[in-house]
């Protein structure tokens, strides 16, 4: 049965690295970025985190390509920042498919420090660390965390595939 890996994270953690080499390690694999589908929004587009943004849509298109893949048989992997709400959203909708959750994590200097290597127009310097301490307390089980500080992409990887404590 194909499984549903979410990944999420502080920006900067490493998200989109660890979840396309993901996919590649995977035999029939999806991945879907979730900045990607917020992105397609051009006229009227609002930050996500700001008041009047269009979080309704970009998660009713998201649940479709989510669904649809997994009916066709492809592993998926979506990352995206996301709340315990949306988890929860996400497993009501999905409850019929294995879901294994990683939240990624590290420390602040590591993460900002991985916030410098990224292009400079995708940089997100201190919200990085908003983010850090809002997942800090986002209500998460602690087995679905995964501290990256020291790990390899490598490491990472091996860990989530070998893991089933990031079953939900």
């Amino acid at each position: 049965m194909p499984t549903l890996y979410l990944i999420t994270g502080p920006a900067g953690v490493g998200k989109s690295t660890i979840s396309q080499s993901l996919a590649e390690s995977l035999e029939k694999s999806v991945l879907i970025e979730g900045d990607s589908i917020y992105h397609l929004v051009i006229g009227s587009y609002v930050s996500a985190w700001k008041e009047g943004n269009h979080l309704p849509f970009f998660w009713e298109n998201s649940l479709l390509l989510i669904e649809n893949s997994l009916k066709h048989g492809y592993d998926v992997i979506f990352n995206y920042i996301f709340s315990y709400e949306d988890l929860v959203f996400l497993q009501e909708k999905l409850h019929d498919y294995p879901i294994r959750l990683t939240v990624l994590m590290t420390t602040e200097e590591e993460l900002l420090r991985r916030d410098q290597l990224r292009p400079e127009d995708c940089r997100m310097n201190e919200r990085c660390l908003v983010l850090l301490h809002h997942f800090e307390e986002a209500g998460f089980s602690p087995k679905n965390y995964l501290d990256t500080t020291t790990l390899s992409i490598e490491e990472t990887l091996s860990t989530i595939l070998s893991s089933d404590d990031f079953y939900l």
